[in-house]
This record gives C-alpha cells, sequence and structure tokens, in this order.
C-alpha cells in the first residue's frame, strides 16, 4: 500500500520532469535551443496509449502525446486508491 503511493508519486514527478523539458525544448526556454526529439520521455510513460495517438487527426497529436501519461497516472493512482481502501 505505502509501496504503490512511492511508486505513484515517482511517476508522477517523472510526468512532469518530461512535461517541463517538453517546453523547454519545444520553445527554446533558458537559452536551450529547440529540440524536435524533446517528447521522447513522454512515450514510454504513455505506454500503451500512446500508440493509439495516430488515430486521431495529425494536428492533436503532440497534445495526445503530452496527455498520454496522465491516463496511466489517473489508472495508477485509482489502483493505490482502491487498495487502501481494500486494506482499511
Amino acid at each position: 500500500m505505502k509501496m504503490c503511493r512511492i511508486v505513484a508519486w515517482v511517476f508522477t514527478f517523472l510526468y512532469a520532469a518530461a512535461l517541463v523539458l517538453l517546453l523547454i525544448g519545444t520553445f527554446g526556454l533558458f537559452g536551450n535551443e529547440q529540440d524536435p526529439l524533446s517528447a521522447v520521455f513522454l512515450v514510454p510513460l504513455g505506454l500503451p496509449w500512446v500508440l493509439l495517438v495516430d488515430l486521431a487527426p495529425e494536428p492533436a497529436w503532440p497534445w495526445l502525446g503530452a496527455l498520454t501519461p496522465a491516463i496511466n497516472l489517473a489508472l495508477l493512482w485509482a489502483l493505490c486508491s482502491r487498495l487502501k481502501n481494500r486494506h482499511a
């Protein structure tokens, strides 16, 4: 139960860090050059949902790609909540 919350918090931190790197690389913030591969860290965090992004219209791909890890994050927190209620 406690391990589940730790994993969920680590995933939350990794997702936030990947989003920050995406913003920095996409817009060239803090003097960095724009990098087309700045979203590469979001891909493994969003699996398996990121594989379905290409079914949407192409202009939505970047937004959906950035939001797919949120599905895993929501599922992880829901699982932790359910496990907590089960043990209570």
